[in-house]
């Protein structure tokens, strides 16, 4: 068989169907809400809290509500496209399993180990810096960590550990290894209180808005003494390529396709639903937040709680706090059960070794790579600062939704009569969206970005080369499902 043969080789959307209901590897344990669930807290996160404050006062002013809106429609193509796999292939492994049943098995293995990279980063990332959150409140109350626990080497004098952002890494791992379902009741209580919170500084902060802080909406464009411009339409245009990376999230539920009760039904809802929610909340906080406080008065560390507490309101700053140092539990737990259903994705398929493809005897979970990925996590959380670990998470979400949004395209012409449960409305139009959208901002990423994203690259097709395109399920002809 010929290398292009080789690579572009992939199993029908009609076989992925057929397969699906002969597996018995996962278990169906998971409603529409409970999908809703970890779309939402793979989406509100960092950017609800911080972000919206930070780009107000750098980028857009009020206008920050408009830079999410610009977000929220690109980002709403590629959910879109999305839903529509999501409903025509419930099946385990996301952007990955749709791009093996249109693209073939090469571009499938990229976005494969694209994805991987992406969420076990995020995971780390998180857990990082959620373990700052919780040692200041650790600190205010008069119990703080021994200096070498607190932080990565080159965070600090005397720092050599992270051991609170090692410690929930793994604890979030030991959770989705014992039951899909208990971690999941977790995740959509602490996503509820998550909720509750930014509902909070709603209520109380509509009755303190001051329109004159909405003035003007737009701010003049101005550029600094280090020749960098902010404000104006160009502004708001930037603040969207940044907050573009807080409304992303919601591919994390379509992993977990094989645990949803009735997939073809629920999945496209719960993106649907998880998505439409983030937004309404990034935009009625956006303007509140603006319109309690100053934009200028934003750019810190902690701009809602700063917020209230500058205006008094100290019960609603500790609320907040201790909000946000909960809810970012949400978005480890998506993120974390994510990168295991690409790993066991991968396994199950032969492009990496069968032993992580084996589910966990009694309780029906991917146990091997979901352990491995708490240890690296960990690892990586307790070894290295924040800053290295986020510069690598924004450019595999863009990929991906290139890749999905094009498959979209090329589904549609080239079987345009399947039986779809969901429908992107207006193509080409959405998905060419989508693409231009994540493009030009792919373009935004600085070089050195590239360049170590690209080494991971090199790894993953030396990693397929060498094992994956002589051992994957379709190169030994194998058809039928894996036993587990």
């Amino acid at each position: 068989m010929r290398l292009i043969e080789r690579l572009t080789r992939h199993k029908s959307v009609e076989q992925l169907q057929a397969e699906l209901g002969q597996r018995r590897d996962l278990r169906r344990v998971l409603g529409v809400w409970q999908l809703t669930g970890i779309g939402l807290g793979g989406i509100i996160g960092v950017g609800i809290f911080v972000l919206a404050g930070q780009q107000a006062a750098v980028n857009a002013g009020p206008a920050v509500a408009i830079a999410f809106l610009i977000a929220g429609i690109a980002s709403a193509a590629a959910a879109l496209c999305y839903a529509e796999f999501a409903g025509l292939i419930p099946v385990t492994g996301s952007a990955y399993t749709y791009g093996y049943a249109v693209l073939g098995e090469g571009v499938a293995w990229l976005i494969g180990w694209d994805l991987l990279l992406e969420y076990a980063l995020i995971v780390a990332a998180v857990a990082s810096g959620w373990a700052g959150y919780l040692q200041a409140l650790l600190e205010a109350a008069g119990m703080p960590l021994p200096v070498w626990a607190q932080g990565a080497l080159g965070t600090g004098e005397g720092r050599v550990f992270n051991v609170v952002a090692a410690f929930v890494a793994l604890a979030v791992a030991g959770l989705l290894t014992l039951r899909t379902e208990w971690g999941a009741r977790l995740n959509t209580a602490v996503v509820a209180i998550k909720i509750v919170g930014v509902a909070l500084v709603i209520g109380v902060g509509a009755f303190y808005i001051d329109p004159a802080n909405w003035q003007p909406f737009v701010p003049e464009r101005v550029v600094d003494a280090g020749g960098v411009g902010h404000y104006g339409w160009h502004g708001v245009v930037a603040a969207a390529s940044v907050v573009f990376f807080a409304v992303f999230g919601y591919d994390t539920l379509t992993t977990a396709a094989e645990e949803a009760k009735n997939p073809q039904r629920d999945l496209p809802r719960a993106i649907l639903l998880s998505l439409g929610i983030s937004m309404a909340l990034y935009l009625t906080i956006s303007l509140v937040l603006t319109g309690v406080a100053h934009y200028s008065t934003l750019d810190n560390d902690a701009p809602v709680a700063r917020a209230f507490g500058d205006l008094g309101l100290t019960w609603v700053s500790v609320a907040i706090s201790v909000t946000a140092v909960t809810g970012i539990i949400s978005v480890v737990f998506a993120f974390m059960l994510a990168a295991a259903r690409i790993w066991f994705s991968l396994a199950r398929d032969g492009l990496l070794p069968a032993w992580f493809a084996k589910v966990h005897p009694r309780y029906g979970t991917p146990y091997r790579p979901t352990l491995m990925l708490g240890v690296l996590t960990a690892l990586a959380a307790g070894l290295l600062p924040l800053g290295e670990l986020a510069k690598l998470v924004n450019i595999g979400a863009l990929s991906a939704f290139v890749v999905i949004c094009g498959a979209i395209l090329v589904l549609r012409y080239r079987q345009p009569e399947l039986p779809r449960a969901f429908r992107t409305p207006w193509v080409p139009f959405v998905p060419l969206i989508g693409i231009a959208f994540s493009l030009w901002l792919l373009s935004f990423l600085p070089w050195t970005t590239w360049e170590r994203f690209l080494i991971w690259m090199g790894v993953g097709l030396v990693v397929y080369f060498g094992y994956g395109i002589r051992h994957s399920r379709l190169a030994r002809g194998d058809e039928r499902p894996p036993q587990s």
